[in-house]
């Protein structure tokens, strides 16, 4: 269901909408745990080892068992608000935009909108547009996540009027470049591998065994999202070290700081520093995150417009006996 199909033709633009955002709403709630410590991990400039002294994180449970006990429960939902209005907005955005986008290649080419190529070319423009929109948020959201004891920021009031007084309207945009690079492959990926996986489901599994339509939903979205981000992930990392920049005196405390001119000194900077590992830091909670929060994001999308569906229908049937 997710795209344009024209034997369908169930779900419109501003349901897909609706559907997208509260499947972003649900899966934030479950999955703000892993981004935290994701975060954390991109971050840190030590090495994430048991056997650096100076980092402050070197393993997911220990990572885990250390915000628990120097920040407390809540630590895990740091920048929770700013979280739900960019998943919920990005939601919104993203499926509202893939579905006109694969709509429209549908009337306007040759092409087959169910086509796994017109998906990664959808799903990456849609994911770009989602992104400018909310791009803001997602800078106040990793402020919020990064921040550690004393807070910087009391609340997302106090953390916009002071970033812009601070450091101007721009900072809000801190990291967008390598955000859209990184976006587009990755969504892109996303919603191709999903069809393709989707696709394969449908040729493997035997027609009396498709009744777990929501199962097949939530793992072939886990196995799409583990998969691209494993081939996005550095793009992902530079993009939270440039938004944090003008913010290292509230990192002091989880260990080094490094100040950022832009995309390639990020670049640069970490490749002579951290080595090639330097890319991949967070990857374990990242794909734990991607598996989880993509699968999820997927499933209930499908279920949300199935309930759209249903009910549009329940209602047209109950107009008709009317």
């Amino acid at each position: 269901m997710v795209g344009y199909d024209p034997q369908a033709k169930c779900v419109s633009t501003v349901e897909a909408a609706a559907a997208g955002s509260a499947s972003g709403f649900v899966t934030r709630v479950l999955v703000s745990p892993l981004d935290v410590i994701k975060i954390r991990f991109q971050l840190q400039i030590e090495q994430l080892s048991a056997r650096n002294p100076g980092a402050k994180y070197h393993g997911i449970l220990q990572a885990t068992q250390c915000i628990f006990q120097e920040e407390g429960l809540v630590a895990f939902w740091k920048g929770h608000v700013p979280a739900q209005f960019l998943s919920v907005g990005y939601g919104a955005v993203q499926f509202m935009a893939f579905e006109s986008l694969t709509k429209l290649v549908h009337h306007v080419t040759a092409y087959d909108a169910r086509d796994s190529f017109v998906h990664f070319v959808c799903g990456g423009l849609a994911a770009c547009t989602a992104t400018v929109a909310v791009q803001p948020v997602d800078t106040l959201r990793t402020r919020f996540a990064a921040q550690g004891e004393p807070k910087v920021y009391r609340n997302l009031r106090h953390a916009v009027v002071t970033m812009y007084q601070t450091e101007g309207p721009r900072t809000f945009y801190r990291g967008l470049t390598p955000t859209i690079v990184a976006i587009f492959p990755y969504a892109g990926l996303q919603f191709s591998f999903y069809n393709i996986l989707q696709q394969f489901s449908e040729w493997v599994i035997p027609a009396e065994g498709k009744k777990g339509g929501n199962v097949k939903n939530l793992v072939c979205g886990s196995c799409a999202g583990v998969i691209s981000k494993t081939l996005t992930y550095p793009l992902d990392l530079f993009k939270k070290r440039l938004q944090v920049g003008g913010f290292e005196h509230a990192r002091a405390a989880f260990g080094q700081v490094r100040v950022y001119r832009g995309l390639l000194d990020c670049i640069r900077q970490i490749m002579r520093e951290e080595g090639p590992g330097g890319f991949f830091k967070g990857l374990s909670p990242s794909l734990l995150k991607a598996a989880v929060s993509t699968g999820l994001v997927f499933f209930w999308y499908e279920l949300f417009c199935s309930l759209l569906c249903a009910l549009k229908n329940t209602n047209s049937t109950a107009g008709r006996a009317g």
